[in-house]
């Protein structure tokens, strides 16, 4: 395990053990910030996207379709 994951391990362990109340109010704080909800909007949307059938296209070539079909 990195130092990253140790830190993020005792974080997540902290925040867990948080009542639910206190949990609600630590996620507000995270999404009051427009940057850090950007970037967890992102991971969201990579995470889902991993699990959608589809076939493993260049991103020129993407791009290439997406212009294509404008």
């Amino acid at each position: 395990m990195t130092v990253q994951e140790a830190q993020a391990e005792v974080f997540w362990m902290a925040f867990k053990a948080l009542r639910k109340k206190e949990r609600a109010v630590v996620v507000s704080r995270l999404l009051s910030d427009e940057e850090f909800r950007e970037d967890l909007m992102d991971i969201a949307l990579i995470a889902q996207a991993r699990h959608e059938p589809g076939e493993d296209v260049p991103l020129q070539d993407y791009i290439a379709q997406q212009g294509q079909q404008r």
